[in-house]
């Protein structure tokens, strides 16, 4: 069956009222990542810049990895801003790669710290492998390239390949990396499992956080597959999907806010800022809201 994205019939043409994503008291960016991820900046310099941006409720949600935290949270004080721990875990559901967004997490509880020590050194094997796989098609040096971009030793993600790919001119920009070397199909793409959807929601659950299907427009999946993984995603107590996202388009903000309210989940925003021009849309700057959504930060 074909996973492209066809879009959904059921939604009306016209587009309802909008309630501000990031209202004036306070303005919330719940997705961004540091240096102790793939972004290109440390938590600190994270949380001053969304300051300067007009952000109270920040989530540092890096990859896998809570480790930049501890830093954001001493500046988010001194900014007087909130701090939301958060993280990104990856996801393997149905064959197809997620990422699923934890919020207000406790970054010390045990079940969450020991899962996510799983999914650093499978990203680390997973490394080695698209450097092999990049270099048995001609492309060498990638994997030691792209660890001089790795700031946290960590972890090392595709990201870092794919800008070390556009320093050695291999690209132009790492989105083109990602289409010409990166994903299904291309040289560097490796296949990996990562953990459970139930998995990774009893993880966050245990950890006293929510769990927030993260940017599920940037997904190579149809309607019916959408349904029946937001389907899925509720019944293993999911807690809500990015309808305002970098990734989506104003007619996906109409799109997942109708499928929050069909499947009784809470709505999210955030920027997914990895650093100064890698992203269209800064922090703090995720748009408005369809009107209806009802906002995971509702009874924060």
């Amino acid at each position: 069956m074909s996973r492209v994205n066809r879009g959904l019939r059921f939604f009306p043409a016209a587009r309802p009222p909008f309630l501000s994503c990031s209202p004036t008291v306070p303005r919330y960016d719940l997705h961004c990542h540091s240096t102790h991820s793939d972004g290109l900046l440390a938590p600190a310099a994270v949380v001053a810049r969304a300051a300067e941006r007009g952000v109270n409720v920040l989530a540092l949600t890096d990859h896998d990895e809570v480790s930049g935290l501890p830093e954001a949270q001493a500046a988010a004080a001194d900014a007087r801003i909130e701090l939301v721990c958060g993280t990104e875990l990856s996801v393997t559901w149905d064959d197809v790669t997620l990422h699923i967004v934890a919020l207000k997490i406790d970054p010390e509880h045990p079940v969450l710290a020991s899962a996510l020590d799983e999914i650093r050194l499978g990203r680390t094997t997973r490394a080695r492998r698209i450097g092999e796989s990049l270099a048995a098609a001609g492309v060498t040096g990638a994997y030691e390239g792209a660890m001089k971009y790795v700031t946290s030793e960590r972890l090392v993600s595709r990201t870092h390949f794919a800008r070390y790919l556009v320093e050695a001119g291999y690209a132009r920009e790492t989105k083109d990396v990602f289409k010409r070397y990166l994903t299904r199909g291309t040289p560097g793409y490796v296949s990996h499992t990562w953990a459970s959807l139930s998995d990774a929601v009893d993880w966050i659950h245990a950890a006293g956080g929510q769990a927030v299907l993260a940017h599920p427009g940037r997904y190579k999946i149809d309607g019916p597959h959408m349904r029946r993984l937001l389907g899925a995603f509720r019944d293993l107590g999911g807690d809500a999907i990015e309808v305002v996202s970098s990734s989506h388009t104003p007619a996906q903000y109409i799109e997942f806010a109708t499928y929050a309210r069909a499947f009784g989940l809470r709505a999210s925003c955030g920027s997914d800022w990895h650093g100064p021009g890698e992203s269209w849309m800064d922090l703090g700057d995720a748009p408005a809201m369809p009107q209806g959504a009802i906002p995971v930060w509702n009874d924060w």
